[in-house]
């Protein structure tokens, strides 16, 4: 969420700022009301003073004018009302500054679209296969490790089943993940909810922005995490956090349950997008000050992954319009995927200053005695699945039909029990 003293002090600089990323709706009702918002305080200060002022006439003496005693009454009256009236404008002001997107760092480049985004880095090379390489949606099914019909039966279009040496692939790729950001890169372990409370929603951002994208129960009224980066960022909530504790970097496999509205007909070929996947998220809290060199090593530590695994992938930075709502500054990481032709997205790291922190009221202390600051998020998939696992099967496959294990990802491959 934008710090409202941002708006209310610059709403220039601040309309400047969205605009760079195409969005300014709702800037001019915030704007508005925090002015009819502050005006109702005045009010009721002023009266508030002339009500202990009759009081303390009414205070000094044993005969009470009639005409004072309604005066004060009429006062109260008044206040009452309009501290009602303030209640309701300060709910609805803050409703509209939760649909706000954060504002783009200085150094994010202007653009409209993913089409303006910029590659800046790349790793490996593209093979060059002398056969026709397979999409994973061919290779899986000719392995016999992915079976799309039963998917389907269980739980409708964008659903699969993973069998025999397909989900033994995805659970090493997870555990190789986890043990890589745990041991070498230095993060701590957690293993979250898989449904969350509404409040983690909104001081993620993903609430109210996205509510139509998300899977609800309505009588507990839980949600499914559509990342863990929704309950990573709530570890924290309404904490002070002791300054000598930050950095704080954590990493957390889940499931990701996303309802995954999209046009008709896109992507709907194999694993690349479904309603349920498998992600490792990279999670850091960090001082303001820190965060954008935390933000370049945190997609260092992505690609990292896709360096071990040997697949060749592409840093790219996104532009001010194709910019995530929580971020101020994303590089996604891409792999290349040869049977699909296409570089696929396998992590977005994102720096969210401050937005996820006022959200969720994350603060921490600079010094002893001193006032709280808010801390700095950054997020990033350390990688997500299944899009790796579609480039691992596509860059590994061979001319006979099998696929070759990455020499990182041995360790973790038990044939013996998994049964044919």
């Amino acid at each position: 969420m934008l710090d409202i003293r941002l708006i209310r002090e610059d709403p220039e600089l601040a309309r400047r700022e969205l605009e760079r990323r195409g969005n300014t709706a709702g800037l001019e009702s915030i704007v508005e009301l925090d002015g009819h918002y502050r005006d109702l305080l005045h009010q009721v200060e002023e009266l508030r003073a002339q009500h202990n002022k009759v009081s303390k006439q009414l205070g000094k003496t044993s005969d009470k004018p009639p005409q004072l005693i309604a005066e004060m009454r009429q006062t109260g009256e008044k206040i009452s009302s309009l501290q009602q009236e303030t209640s309701q404008i300060k709910t609805k002001l803050e409703s509209l500054l939760l649909e706000l997107p954060n504002i783009p760092h200085p150094s994010v480049p202007l653009g409209k679209d993913e089409n303006d985004n910029t590659v800046v880095r790349s790793w490996g090379e593209l093979k060059d296969f002398p056969f026709e390489p397979l999409p994973h949606w061919e290779l899986g099914k000719e392995l016999d490790i992915m079976d799309f019909p039963r998917g389907v039966k269980l739980s409708g279009s964008r659903f699969y089943v993973l069998k025999g040496l397909g989900a033994h692939l995805q659970r090493a790729l997870i555990s190789f993940m986890l043990d890589l950001h745990v041991k070498e890169h230095g993060y701590k372990e957690i293993y979250p909810p898989f449904m969350v409370r509404r409040e983690c929603m909104v001081g993620s951002g993903n609430l109210p922005k996205f509510g139509d994208n998300l899977y609800h129960d309505e009588e507990d009224d839980l949600w499914f995490i559509p990342t863990a980066e929704v309950p990573l960022t709530n570890l924290h909530r309404d904490e002070i956090l002791n300054v000598n504790s930050l950095p704080i970097y954590y990493v957390a496999y889940t499931a990701c349950f996303r309802r995954e509205k999209m046009a008709a007909g896109k992507d709907t070929r194999g694993i690349k997008r479904g309603h349920q996947f498998d992600k490792v998220e990279l999670y850091k809290i960090t001082e303001p000050e820190n965060s954008e060199a935390e933000l370049e090593k945190l997609v260092v530590d992505a690609e990292d992954v896709c360096r071990k695994l040997d697949i060749p992938y592409r840093v790219v930075q996104l532009c001010t319009g194709d910019l995530g709502f929580a971020a101020c500054k994303t590089y996604d990481v891409e792999m290349w995927a040869p049977g699909c032709d296409e570089w696929l997205e396998v992590s977005s790291c994102s720096s969210c200053s401050d937005f996820q922190a006022r959200r969720a009221n994350i603060r921490y202390r600079p010094e002893p005695g001193a006032r709280p600051r808010l801390v700095h998020t950054l997020n990033g998939s350390g990688l997500a699945l299944p899009r790796v696992f579609i480039a691992l099967l596509e860059n590994y496959q061979q001319a006979d039909g099998t696929v070759l294990i990455p020499e990182a990802l041995e360790p973790y491959i038990h044939t013996d029990i998994v049964e044919n």
